[in-house]
């Protein structure tokens, strides 16, 4: 029964949003999500290697630790985290990298790199400063723009290229209109990887023009072979590092990351922290505390990862599937084959119809037309299946580029 004070729906004005929602588009991946939602509804079977969210359990300690710690009375996590939280991040950044950090001033809990990604230019951006644009790589995690948007800042994209090894080009980086820089590596979507001579270079760089350097590592622990770096190695001035447990330790859901580095910028992240809520339960802190302390689980999940990556590259190879070829990160970034000319799209929904889901690399922003990317998400056994799978579709139409 509808109240008498209640307006007639013919009498509701307009509602008006926030000028930077109405002019966003659906997060790029919802899209694809839809038409698999749609499938699956349908009783298709679907290997998902769209979004990056493996299917690995988690590790029993870790889960132990967050089911003891769940308390009979619930209070309001602190911000800041706990005192074992940060000491158990720096033990491991010590132990990682070498770098040294103080577990009072130079850490800080969050909510999920993602939620930190996101809140972080609003601390640092200045309304009526000179320089309010923050650069970043494209193709490229969505967060880095849109953290920007919100905050008022003016978003400086600046294109990958396949010749520069998907690195972040210094000398495109204008220090006239540049208050901070996002730098990704291992990347996403690309799987590239930076050594410590081009941080050296973008640190100098930087530093020199007094902009911001954020470096997002949430893939630094998924790799074989040779162990990326930490920009922290070179520097921890006007710099920060922002660092997950959601690849490392299959913690997606739980919402755990630290960032790192300047204590003045940590000093103004903890001062605006509290006012958005952006506080894990006190029950994920203690599981983030025990997924720092160990290395065993994330040297397995690793193992795991690497007999992944290796059904692709084989399978990629044999197919005459042009890839970037890397050991880092959850993702293999390859080349559209030619007859699509260059419709990642329509690549994508190809494969989405014959039942493997991949993302194309239009969804990750200007330079990212004429791939798709793959993520290692489902299980081992799952992407041989899947890769089987795909060889049918190959065999069917008649060649990979028909």
């Amino acid at each position: 029964m509808k109240s008498r004070r209640e307006s007639p729906e013919t009498q509701r004005a307009p509602l008006v949003l926030n000028p930077v929602l109405e002019g966003m588009g659906a997060y790029p991946l919802v899209r694809l999500e839809e038409r698999r939602a749609e499938l699956e509804e349908g009783g298709a079977k679907l290997f998902d290697f769209g979004a990056g969210d493996p299917r690995e359990p988690t590790d029993e300690g870790i889960r132990q630790a967050l089911i003891n710690a769940v308390p009979e009375v619930s209070r309001y996590p602190s911000a800041a985290g706990t005192r074992g939280l940060r000491e158990a991040f720096v033990g491991y950044m010590n132990h990682r990298f070498g770098v040294e950090l103080d577990p009072g001033t130079e850490v800080l809990p969050a909510s999920g790199s993602k939620e930190a990604v996101f809140h972080a230019p609003l601390a640092f951006l200045h309304p009526s400063h000179e320089r309010r644009g923050v650069a970043y790589g494209t193709p490229g995690y969505p967060v880095y723009e849109r953290g920007t948007v919100f905050a008022g800042g003016e978003t400086l994209p600046i294109k990958l290229k396949k010749e520069d090894g998907f690195l972040l080009p210094v000398r495109e980086i204008d220090p006239e209109k540049t208050r901070a820089v996002w730098i990704n590596y291992p990347h996403n979507p690309t799987g590239a990887t930076a050594d410590l001579s081009y941080l050296e270079e973008l640190a100098a760089f930087c530093q020199e023009h007094d902009i911001l350097l954020f470096s997002d590592e949430c893939y630094n622990d998924v790799y074989s072979g040779e162990a990326p770096p930490s920009i922290l190695e070179i520097t921890k001035n006007r710099t920060l590092a922002f660092v997950s447990l959601s690849k490392r330790s299959g913690m997606t859901g739980y919402r755990s990351a630290m960032m790192a580095g300047d204590p003045e910028l940590i000093a103004a992240l903890k001062k605006m922290r509290p006012s958005i809520g952006a506080a894990s339960p006190g029950f994920v802190y203690e599981a983030a505390t025990a997924a720092w302390r160990d290395d065993a689980h994330v040297d397995a999940r690793n193992r795991v990862f690497t007999e992944k990556r290796e059904v692709f590259a084989r399978f990629f190879e044999q197919a005459g599937l042009r890839w970037t070829h890397t050991a880092a990160s959850l993702y293999l970034w390859a080349e559209v084959p030619e007859a699509y000319g260059g419709d990642d799209e329509a690549y994508a929904l190809k494969l989405l119809e014959g039942g493997i889901l991949v993302a194309p690399g239009s969804s990750f922003g200007p330079g990212g037309e004429g791939y798709f990317r793959v993520a290692l998400v489902p299980r081992l056994e799952e992407c041989k299946e899947a890769v089987e799978r795909w060889e049918g579709l190959l065999r069917y139409s008649g060649s990979h580029s028909d």
